[in-house]
């Protein structure tokens, strides 16, 4: 199984962080207790800039989860086709090469789903198996790639395309001024990330999938997620969450790494979900990792935010199009989401 390509798509409405702290300060205005408290949340989250699904002006119109969801139902569509024409291209394959598509996010529904949308746009394959994926949050794109790699070990001939789109901006509740919605104001942005995972059979190049592994943490369900209600996708963010990453990463890590007779010190190129400062720094540390091996995670939070499952999509492009190591160097490619859950992939360049 190989990763013949990795793309992202952003919407064009990009903003620095400082415009839009500002616009969020002037919509919420005397009901925000403490603005310099939101300001510190805002600085301490390691973004500079943010992409939104829709120009900054129109958020103001939106008035119910339906008219949210629309909008995400007509954004996504059109970054998942830039995102898999692109990556397509990359890994100089056709369309007609595809034999499935995992579609993943946490931030709309649809039925037509996404990818049944997408299959009538580009006129893709009408016998493409589609598996669209709901609920996942910030694990989803490792573990798309991790079923996509199940799934061309029994098709070798053919590939199949991880589609993560997540538009957090139209989940952002009006009226929770909450810390955690604060935070999440400040650190999730909109953006979508493909991975191209073909078959043994397949002539392309690319780091090898050796191995995958899930980890699911019991009775960890309060620790992340949404409440979802007639208002939409409330966020549940808990400050448990990188004590849950450092006292579980390291030994789930080891644990996976010693089935393929490997340690971290094998490991030379890492690829992790843009969790956020304290998740990453979390992370760095229950691994014992040196100063630089999560570059290019802090590279992609300070350039776009979080984008939940498509983060680490957007990691594994920036890895493959400007920092791809040596032949021969392995890398860990993982994320952790809602359940609370992580999923690990080896890959070998």
């Amino acid at each position: 199984m190989i990763i013949a390509s990795a793309a992202s798509a952003l919407p064009k409405h990009k903003y620095d962080q400082r415009v839009l702290l500002a616009a969020l300060k002037q919509f919420w205005g005397p009901k925000l207790d403490n603005p310099q408290f939101m300001e510190r949340l805002h600085n301490r989250v390691g973004v500079e800039t943010r992409h939104l699904a829709l120009p900054m002006e129109q958020y103001y119109g939106i008035k119910t989860w339906g008219q949210a969801n629309n909008h995400w139902i007509d954004v996504a569509v059109d970054l998942s086709e830039e995102a898999l024409t692109l990556a397509l291209e990359r890994a100089g394959l056709d369309k007609s090469a595809l034999g499935a598509i995992y579609f993943v996010s946490v931030t709309g529904i649809a039925s037509p789903s996404v990818d049944a949308r997408l299959m009538n746009r580009m006129s893709l394959p009408v016998h493409i198996k589609r598996i669209p994926i709901f609920g996942l949050g910030c694990v989803a794109g490792a573990a798309g790639v991790a079923r996509a790699a199940d799934y061309v070990k029994a098709y070798p001939k053919q590939v199949a395309a991880v589609i993560a789109v997540e538009l957090c901006s139209l989940t952002l509740q009006h009226e929770d001024l909450s810390i955690a919605n604060l935070i999440s104001s400040g650190l999730f942005g909109d953006g979508a990330g493909i991975a191209l995972v073909a078959g043994a059979e397949v002539p392309v190049s690319g780091p090898k999938i050796l191995a995958t592994r899930s980890v699911f943490y019991p009775n960890t369900e309060h620790v992340m997620g949404w409440d979802i209600s007639e208002k939409g996708f409330q966020i549940v963010l808990s400050r448990e969450v990188p004590e849950v990453v450092e006292q579980n990463l390291a030994g789930d890590v080891d644990a996976f790494l010693s089935t393929e007779g490997l340690t971290r010190a094998d490991i030379g190129s890492w690829v992790l979900h843009t969790g956020g400062p304290r998740v990453l720094e979390a992370t760095s540390t229950a691994l014992q990792l040196p100063p630089d091996a999560l570059d290019a995670s802090w590279a992609c939070l300070k350039r776009t935010g979080n984008l939940s499952s498509a983060s680490v999509l957007l990691v594994l492009e920036e890895v493959m199009m400007n920092r791809r190591p040596q032949p021969g160097t392995y890398s860990l490619m993982a994320a952790m989401g809602p359940a609370f859950c992580s999923e690990l992939i080896l890959l070998r360049w």
